[in-house]
């Protein structure tokens, strides 16, 4: 691994470019396309009309739970004039359609949404979305962005853009699916990645541990304290960076290394070792003991292999294309909002966002243009999940006038086995308000209908 002591010399060379770097006046990076609006225009641009279509009586009229049904791009317009959203948002997650030139079909082969934007086009409808999110977002909120690799470096660049540079937080990469057996030559492609930035250096953060495997605890706390039998492990006294105060001075006679300091002051060093945290090896160097039953567990790093979308029958999902995983938005909504803050999803497809957030007692706002994805959400929130191989079998066609139990996520000739066993982890979501975005053509009328006879 590389490591080094960032300078703005080369050798003895001075760099012109190092020297601007370094005094803060570099030039910032940007996008340059056909069709770049300025971010008053998009700003300023068109508020939705809205019409409710249902709300629960516990729902507030302000500052409670939303759903919207349409263009999320007005719907945000409309959200910037609530001052009950704006500035108020803790966490924004969304899946946005990833530039692939495709329709994706429910599993009745309906049509759920369309991913037919590309190139200028496709990083300015994102970035339009991205501003108003940002007007959203509280000073200390973050958002996450989940794409692929069609346009995600492009999008990171837009993310520097509006978000600043200096609030980028990571590149997480996910393992989405069981490995490949390509026939082409290349690589199989078991990977997406999600785009995490905060509104400024002050933002929520809970973080997100993995527990201890008994392997994994013994590989790393190597040593047992004989008179206490705790597991620990030893770490260095010392970090980098030359210090002038208390930490750089010698401690016990010794310096700390070239080019370093100690973490701690002579007098909590001195304190540390009188209570037996400090490992003398036999030439005297000292080290710090860090013990196994002190430790939350293994700090998550970026890259996420336990939260693939579903591979078995067994697994619970609504059907609908593109779901994600719920435990991978539930770890996202742990670590980046509280019990009670507003999450919002612009892109909420089946309602994974939604129904995770209900679940950890947090406030949400949905937003989605497609009546496959309201269906497939409100289903959700009323039934909760079913197997997946509750959704491959074909079913046989209603008779003798009963139409079942349908919504248009499934096909006119099939029908949902109500026998079908739903998730139980899962309390109806009903505390909530739905909207629609004028005109309304009674897309969701049926759903609705059948939305009652079930709450």
């Amino acid at each position: 691994m590389a490591t080094g002591i960032p300078k703005t010399r080369w050798g003895s060379e001075e760099s012109e470019f190092a020297t601007k770097s370094a005094s803060g006046n570099a030039p910032e990076v940007s996008l340059s396309y056909a069709g770049k609006r300025p971010e008053n225009d998009i700003l300023a641009s068109d508020r939705a009309k809205l019409i409710e279509l249902w709300r629960h009586l516990s729902t507030p009229l302000g500052g409670g739970s939303q759903l919207y049904f349409g263009d999320n791009l007005p719907v945000l317009g409309r959200l910037l004039q609530d001052p009950s959203v704006r500035g108020q948002v803790r966490l924004i997650y969304i899946d946005p359609p990833y530039a692939t030139q495709s329709v994706f079909q429910s599993r009745s082969q309906a049509d759920a949404y369309r991913d037919l934007l590309s190139g200028a086009h496709y990083i300015e409808f994102m970035r339009e979305r991205l501003v108003l999110l940002r007007e959203l977002l509280a000073d200390d909120g973050s958002i996450y962005v989940h794409l692929d690799e069609n346009m995600a470096f492009y999008i990171k660049a837009i993310m520097d853009e509006v978000f600043g540079r200096a609030n980028y937080r990571n590149w997480i990469t996910r393992k989405k699916c069981n490995p490949k057996n390509y026939t082409r030559k290349t690589y199989g492609n078991v990977a997406d990645f999600i785009l995490f930035y905060t509104k400024s250096d002050r933002y929520t953060w809970n973080r997100p541990y993995d527990d201890w495997t008994s392997e994994r605890a013994e590989k790393e706390y190597q040593y047992t304290e004989e008179r206490t039998g705790r597991r620990y492990k030893k770490v260095p006294l010392h970090a980098p960076g030359v210090r002038n105060g208390e930490t750089g001075k010698p401690w016990r006679g010794v310096n700390p290394p070239p080019g370093k300091h100690w973490q701690f002051t002579p007098k909590t060093l001195d304190e540390m070792d009188v209570r037996g945290e400090i490992y003398w090896s036999s030439n005297d160097n000292p080290r710090r003991k860090i013990y196994l039953d002190e430790s939350q567990g293994v700090p998550v790093q970026d890259i996420w292999l336990e939260f693939r979308d579903a591979h078995n029958q067994n697994i619970e999902i609504t059907g609908y294309p593109t779901e994600k995983n719920p435990d991978l938005l539930a770890r996202i909504i742990g670590a980046s909002s509280n019990p009670g803050d507003l999450v919002l999803d612009c892109f909420s497809g089946s309602g994974t966002t939604l129904a995770v957030a209900a679940q950890l007692n947090r406030r949400w706002l949905g937003i989605d243009n497609s009546p496959e994805a309201i269906s497939a959400t409100l289903r959700r929130f009323a039934k909760g999940l079913e197997r997946m191989g509750d959704f491959v079998s074909l079913r046989k066609p209603p008779s003798n006038g009963d139409p079942g139990e349908t919504l248009p996520l499934f096909s006119d000739n099939q029908i949902a086995d109500t026998g079908a066993q739903c998730s139980s982890e899962r309390n109806p979501v009903i505390d909530f308000a739905l909207f629609a975005t004028q005109p309304y053509a009674g897309e969701l009328d049926a759903v609705l209908t059948q939305w009652l006879s079930w709450i």
